[in-house]
């Protein structure tokens, strides 16, 4: 049986390695005790406490494992990864750190390493939706909207953080940067500003965020965007919190003190983002491809809205992020992917093969992309 180590036991970290035991001899590494309390006590896992912020401590948690997967936050994710690849382990990532994962491009070639980068809901199934059309049509516009949300809306944020709160202040934060008439456009996150209708929840507040990721190096195609969807007033109240200086890293000095107002911030709404027991989630994305396709112009729009497993105590974001990120896994155990190097989820679906591995692999955890095409008249 294959071994699994899993790096990181947050929500979607654990979602993660629930779903692999069951076909996969798993070991979880955290430095949570309570987290792992709960994975060995509710799911008979097998965990460990590690600090994986020590090199040597990676090292350790991955030395028997056939595949690894770093479900760590951002600003852990880059130098993990490395290491990861350094004890020449393929890898699945859904860390999304801000760094670029090609600058590890060698190094994992030169290990022998298959490393998938990226590989959650969005990044992740957006760039699996686009690599797999851009092989078949030619791709003159890809665009992606998608949030996590509580169903209960309460102020003063109608928010709840779904994955890591301070990847989610990163969101809010890092420059966005997309693609227009084949040029890459950088705007400050928040901008631009449009409100969609989704059923069955209604009008969402779409922004600018830095999502498009490996899809600006990778893809060819002229028009591209990514958006998140947040509830209305969502963007101003966070540009207010951001120009006023709480999200700044940079040091400053209270009463003698020095501290960074960013963890000001992330003590004060922490607390106020963290879902309740029991409360009720859901993600929902729209991904649209359009192109040439046989000599007619056609968008292909996929939508999803999926909701907390209520009865399994799983968020939807750790079902959506999470499942995908399995998938790949399995990929790559089953050896329908073994390309060398890193990999951004854009290249292990461009065959029918494995996009139906994946699409089925999902379906099967009821996570389903509803799929539309459509004739564009010119």
């Amino acid at each position: 049986m294959l071994k699994i180590s899993v790096l990181g036991a947050g929500l979607v970290g654990s979602a993660i390695a629930i779903d692999l035991n069951k076909k996969f001899d798993v070991s979880v590494y955290d430095i949570n005790a309570g987290r792992l309390q709960f994975l060995t006590k509710e799911h008979g896992l097998k965990v460990q406490t590690a600090d994986l912020s020590v090199a040597s401590e990676i090292h350790r948690a991955v030395a028997q494992a056939d595949i690894v997967v770093n479900a760590l936050p951002g600003f852990m994710g880059f130098n993990t990864l490395k290491e990861i690849i350094l004890a020449g382990k393929n890898v699945v990532d859904i860390s999304f750190s801000p760094e670029d994962a090609f600058e590890l491009d060698e190094l994992a070639k030169e290990k022998g390493v298959t490393a998938i980068v990226d590989c959650g809901v969005a990044p992740g199934m957006g760039n699996i939706l686009c690599g797999y059309h851009n092989a078949r049509m030619e791709m003159t516009d890809y665009k992606c909207y998608v949030g996590g949300l509580p169903f209960r809306r309460q102020w003063p944020f109608q928010y709840k953080a779904v994955f890591s709160p301070i990847d989610v202040i990163e969101e809010y934060t890092r420059p966005a940067r997309f693609v227009q008439n084949g040029q890459v456009v950088v705007r400050p996150a928040l901008s631009d500003v449009e409100l969609v209708n989704f059923a069955p929840v209604g009008t969402l507040e779409a922004f600018n965020t830095d999502g498009l990721r490996t899809l600006i190096k990778t893809m060819n195609i002229p028009n591209m965007v990514e958006k998140t969807l947040r509830y209305p007033g969502t963007a101003e109240y966070m540009m207010v919190l951001r120009e006023t200086g709480l999200f700044d890293t940079q040091e400053i000095e209270v009463k003698g003190t020095k501290i960074r107002p960013v963890d000001v911030a992330a003590q004060l709404l922490f607390p106020k983002w963290k879902l309740d027991p029991k409360e009720k989630e859901f993600t929902i994305m729209r991904v649209m491809c359009r192109g040439s396709e046989q000599g007619k112009e056609v968008e292909y729009v996929y939508d999803l809205f999926d909701v907390t497993d209520t009865q399994a105590g799983t968020t939807s974001m750790a079902r959506t992020t999470g499942y995908t990120c399995t998938a790949a896994v399995n990929l790559v155990a089953v050896g329908l992917y073994t390309q060398k190097g890193i990999s951004p989820p854009e290249y292990i679906a461009t065959t029918q093969e494995n996009f139906e591995f994946i699409m089925n692999y999902l379906a099967q955890r009821n996570v389903n992309y509803r799929v539309k095409k459509q004739e564009i008249n010119q």
